[in-house]
């Protein structure tokens, strides 16, 4: 099967963008082994997180719309948000994954999800913390928190995400924003059970 991703990655983006796949695919895989989760998993979802990343702005909206998938306006202003999603359901009709938590991860790599499972944060994680993405303090600081606590890693790495958008003057997806609000309430302590969030494979 990787070997096949790799091979409709190569068709189909920049051999920059599959190198950072391959950057998401071994940090994923390190953080799953630190985080006792199945390395495997990890690995599968990295390699599909961006299958759908060069896709057009209206093809992207065109199967979103076809899934059904809800859509904020902010998706519709920049439909490029969208890729995750897509690249979730790409991922079951080109190669056939059918694991919900691989789709979520997939789906959930862009802008999180309040409650996501801790492979979803693995890949967030990743997506935005490969060494491929540079290496300043700010950078280092978070690839060690994400080694030791996931939950306080993901709130951190989204306020890092804020801070670019917001210097850039670009919107913040509203799902983004609750995401980093839940993982930030979660840390606190004032949800102690997180509840394990599942992809529901598009009909």
């Amino acid at each position: 099967m990787r070997s096949r991703i790799l091979s409709w990655l190569e068709a189909q983006v920049p051999a920059s963008r599959v190198q950072h796949v391959l950057g998401v695919e071994q940090m994923a895989i390190a953080l799953a082994h630190v985080h006792n989760l199945d390395p495997q998993r990890a690995a599968l979802a990295a390699l599909l997180h961006d299958l759908a990343k060069y896709f057009k702005p209206q093809t992207l909206l065109s199967i979103a719309d076809e899934a059904g998938l809800p859509l904020d306006p902010v998706d519709e202003a920049n439909p490029h948000l969208l890729h995750a999603d897509v690249g979730a359901i790409v991922a079951q009709r080109e190669f056939g994954v059918t694991d919900a938590d691989v789709l979520a991860a997939i789906a959930n790599h862009t802008l999180g999800r309040p409650g996501m499972s801790a492979l979803s944060c693995v890949v967030f994680l990743a997506d935005t913390l490969e060494p491929g993405r540079g290496n300043t303090d700010e950078l280092r600081h978070l690839r060690t928190v994400s080694q030791q606590n996931l939950t306080q890693a993901v709130w951190m790495t989204c306020d890092y995400t804020f801070k670019h958008l917001l210097d850039a003057g670009h919107l913040i997806h509203p799902r983004a924003l609750q995401t980093r609000n839940w993982f930030l309430q979660a840390d606190s302590g004032r949800w102690r059970s997180p509840a394990a969030e599942a992809y529901r494979p598009a009909t």
